[in-house]
């Protein structure tokens, strides 16, 4: 194992030459942490936030975090999440071994839009949706997340500068289903 590197899979640990029970040996020591069935982190190289995420991306590099946990990552809600909600693809299969991750199946058509690459990562890709998508995906998804979510993550938007309503406008055009309710509720905050 690199020292740079934050996590390491069993496959990976094997390409570089590492024995399975010397991965063991490297978590007894406290070197490595366990966090889902055949990922390891190293503490001490990534913000404990931010663990389940790289352990998803570790197993699946689409994984994406949404929903409340990327609207805690925005500064759009004070929520504590049960556990981070995190997105694949539909489709794709779900890791397995995850203890309180909330996984979400989005359609692939729509995966990457407003998907961003998360800039306090050094060695690490790991995505989040952006403040719009997130929003969108409130909105979209209010009778599992809750409409107020949704309103109060948008009243926190609209207040901060260099926010454009017509760039969330072109997003929830994205997806149809949403973009009435956004913007009457725009109209309502300005």
């Amino acid at each position: 194992m690199t020292s740079s590197s934050a996590v390491l899979t069993l496959d990976d640990a094997r390409a570089a030459g590492l024995r399975k029970d010397q991965v063991y040996r490297m978590v007894q020591s406290g070197e490595l942490e366990r966090v889902a069935r055949g990922v390891f982190i190293r503490p001490d190289l990534i913000d404990p936030t931010l663990i389940p995420l790289a352990a998803a991306t570790a197993l699946r590099p689409q994984a994406t975090m949404c929903l409340t946990s990327a609207l805690v990552h925005h500064g759009l809600s004070d929520a504590i999440p049960f556990g981070p909600d995190i997105a694949l693809p539909r489709g794709v299969r779900l890791p397995s071994g995850f203890g309180q991750v909330t996984w979400h199946s989005f359609d692939p058509a729509t995966f990457d839009v407003g998907r961003i690459r998360l800039d306090d990562t050094d060695d690490l890709e790991l995505w989040v949706y952006s403040a719009e998508r997130t929003i969108v995906d409130s909105f979209r998804l209010a009778h599992r997340e809750g409409l107020d979510a949704a309103h109060t993550a948008l009243r926190r938007w609209v207040r901060r500068r260099g926010n454009s309503p017509a760039a969330l406008l072109t997003m929830a055009g994205e997806f149809p289903q949403s973009l009435t309710r956004i913007r009457q509720a725009l109209e309502i905050l300005l």
